[in-house]
């Protein structure tokens, strides 16, 4: 093989490099996006790709419109007991935390001056009274003016009113329970010298309790007297039911709003007041309401739809809806029990989609 054969094989080489090089550097087809691409052109034909989906059967139901609004649990009595007179406590009968009932001492403050006044009085007591008496007879007899026997009845009856005051003192002297309760911490101790501005203690009556809550404006005429209201507690499921007793006589300006009061009977006291609660006010109630999750629904131009399963397909169907609880929306128009409508995938369904229904609820 001559030179120039070799360089002819060389420079054809050299090309065949370069093209090699180009054609690697040039996209090749993706198989993912073909396979996508097929799909497409395959829907685009009209054999479309099946979605799987949850459906709910339109039952009758129970439905209520409702109301929620936060509240706080009030007692029906409560005081700061403290005495009406001022001295050293001498006695304390009560043990904190327990019951007390109306009428009980609870406490006591030194009255010995005021004892010995008493007897002071009650001993001169005896003596006026015969003196009315005998004066009383003379005046029969003529023996005696008539003055002089006003005079002794009025001094028994200064006496009388010396002796009920000293006694009224010396009630003041005693602490007592106004009410039924539950008494609370004492803030004194035997020894300590109480004023009528010192608090001994918190008597509290837990039965009832009063659920006090503000409802807008827009509601004020939806809470009549008599009404039922239903509250649950922080951290607790149950639902406490109570009646509205009371309400305000204007609604409050600051805030726009009407300010209520129920009674819950809490008979066994375990409920404390001053908590927190949630209140339910029922508005309406249909016992036999047609209603459909709020997320099933899809709204479009100003007007409501849900999409039914009906023959393996999505179908779009206009409704009117009514009242609504939590999770769900009344449906007065447009489906019928027995339907079933499509729960998921709303924002992927449209008309004559292929769906499955993987559950109905």
């Amino acid at each position: 093989m001559n030179k120039k054969v070799r360089w002819v094989l060389v420079g054809v080489l050299v090309i065949g490099l370069i093209v090699w090089g180009i054609y690697s550097q040039l996209p090749k087809e993706n198989k993912e996006l073909a396979a996508a691409n097929q799909v497409m052109s395959s829907q685009a034909g009209g054999g479309r790709r099946a979605l799987n989906v949850i459906g709910k059967l339109m039952r009758p139901q129970m439905l209520k419109d409702e109301i929620k609004i936060s509240g706080s649990l009030l007692p029906d009595e409560e005081v700061n007991l403290s005495f009406e007179t001022s001295g050293k406590i001498t006695e304390i009968n009560f043990e904190e935390g327990t019951t007390v009932t109306k009428g009980q001492l609870l406490a006591k403050v030194n009255d010995r001056p005021l004892q010995a006044q008493l007897q002071r009085l009650t001993a001169q007591l005896k003596l006026a009274e015969d003196r009315v008496f005998r004066q009383n007879a003379l005046l029969e007899r003529d023996a005696v003016s008539k003055e002089a026997y006003e005079q002794v009845k009025t001094d028994l009856a200064t006496l009388n009113a010396d002796i009920d005051l000293v006694k009224a003192n010396i009630a003041q002297t005693e602490l007592r329970a106004p009410f039924d309760g539950v008494i609370g911490l004492r803030q004194v101790s035997i020894g300590t010298y109480a004023s009528p501005s010192t608090v001994v203690a918190r008597l509290t009556k837990l039965s009832p309790l009063k659920v006090e809550f503000s409802v807008p404006e827009r509601y004020a005429s939806d809470v009549p007297i008599g009404a039922d209201v239903n509250f649950t507690l922080d951290g607790n499921l149950k639902s406490y039911r109570a009646h509205v007793y009371a309400r305000a006589s204007r609604v409050d300006q600051d805030t726009r709003t009407l300010t209520l009061r129920a009674l819950y009977p809490n008979l066994d006291g375990r409920v404390l007041p001053g908590r927190f609660v949630d209140v339910r006010l029922s508005k309406a109630e249909v016992k036999d309401a047609l209603a459909v999750p709020a997320e099933a629904i899809v709204p479009e131009m100003g007007k409501d739809k849900v999409f039914a399963y009906r023959s393996g397909t999505a179908q779009p169907v206009e409704i009117k809806t009514g009242i609504r609880d939590d999770a769900n929306v009344e449906v007065v128009q447009g489906l019928q029990a027995g339907d079933t409508i499509i729960i998921s995938g709303t924002l992927q369904l449209r008309t004559g989609l292929p769906v499955v229904l993987d559950q109905v609820e």
